[in-house]
């Protein structure tokens, strides 16, 4: 095994970037959108940037925009997935304790050998039910994209990413307002109701909602157990390309260099003091990177081509979604 080459990260030229002006200036400026949307209404900006960007789909083949969008869809989407390795700390997570720690790796591994068998069952092929398995499993839409560039090229359409997006993201939203009123219902503690709303709901903003309208502790536990979630992307990427060791005419498998800039700086955070600021400051251009990246994503693809494939693909999900919740809250009785 090797490392893809590291000049990917830094081979865009200022000659290469300028070509692609039009194109990042118009996926970056529907992220900007999408952001002031988000931030002024309280949704989540990347369901904002994907719904804007397919606004713009009729310039998806124009000769003046498509090599930037192609540069936002793909090298910008990795260094964005790069850079969250600095947000994991792993002094927080330790707090859950063993058992639970078990329980959130054994669930995510569960998850994701359901999305690959549900996937299957519905006719759907393996790395589509990596792609959902995985991005309900782990974090949302930033392990959809993650795996998404993981997996060897033909293996997963636009179309089926962009599918899943608009899935994990509108079932998180959902499951932001839902759950927290069914674990009270269930006459749950603070802490089993945010380490079940940490396990479940898909994307990090919308788990901090829902705990902290519990509680402060509810929140607490939430983020913590989220981040133990998130802290095993890497993990699940390398494994996916030790899977598809020899796919596309018996290449050698490759570690992708994304993966080595996340597993690198997620040392980096916890081996080194970091100033706050910097930390704020590459949080805020990744998650700038991964919504400019969906931007692109979505002016790439129109509405009438992520549905072709029927309604079966979000069947996929909900099914991936709801054994998520029902095995979280069977390990939380035995735990209890």
């Amino acid at each position: 095994m090797r490392l893809s080459d590291p000049a990917t990260l830094f081979g865009a030229t200022l000659g290469q970037v300028a070509e692609k002006k039009g194109g990042v200036a118009l996926a970056a400026t529907i992220a900007l959108a999408a952001s002031f949307l988000g931030e002024h209404y309280g949704a989540p900006a990347m369901l904002f940037a994907l719904l804007l960007g397919m606004a713009f789909n009729f310039l998806a083949h124009d000769d003046r925009a498509a090599p930037g969008i192609a540069f936002c869809s793909n090298t910008v989407l990795r260094l964005g997935v790069g850079l969250l390795g600095l947000q994991l700390t792993f002094g927080d997570i330790s707090q859950l304790g063993p058992v639970a720690v078990i329980a959130v790796v054994a669930m995510l591994v569960l998850t994701l050998l359901a999305g690959i068998g549900i996937a299957r069952v519905m006719g759907r092929p393996l790395a589509f039910g990596l792609l959902t398995g995985g991005s309900v499993a782990i974090c949302g839409v930033s392990a959809a994209l993650a795996i998404a560039a993981a997996l060897p090229r033909g293996r997963v359409r636009e179309e089926d990413v962009l599918l899943t997006v608009i899935g994990v993201t509108a079932l998180s939203t959902v499951a932001m307002v839902l759950y927290p009123v069914l674990f009270v219902a269930l006459g749950l503690s603070d802490i089993e109701s945010g380490y079940l709303i940490g396990a479940t709901i898909h994307d990090v903003a919308q788990v901090v909602g829902a705990g902290y309208s519990i509680s402060e502790e509810a929140g607490e536990i939430a983020t913590f157990t989220k981040l133990l979630r998130v802290a095993m992307l890497p993990l699940i990427l390398i494994a996916i390309g030790l899977g598809y060791r020899g796919a596309g005419g018996g290449a050698k498998a490759r570690l992708p260099w994304f993966v080595v800039m996340f597993v690198l700086l997620m040392a980096v955070r916890n081996l080194l003091p970091l100033p706050d600021a910097v930390l704020e400051m590459t949080s805020g251009a990744s998650r700038f990177m991964l919504v400019t990246a969906i931007a692109a994503l979505g002016v790439r693809t129109s509405l009438k081509q992520i549905f072709a494939a029927g309604p079966r693909g979000v069947i996929v999900i909900g099914l991936e979604t709801l054994c998520l919740l029902l095995m979280a809250l069977g390990f939380t009785a035995i735990m209890r």
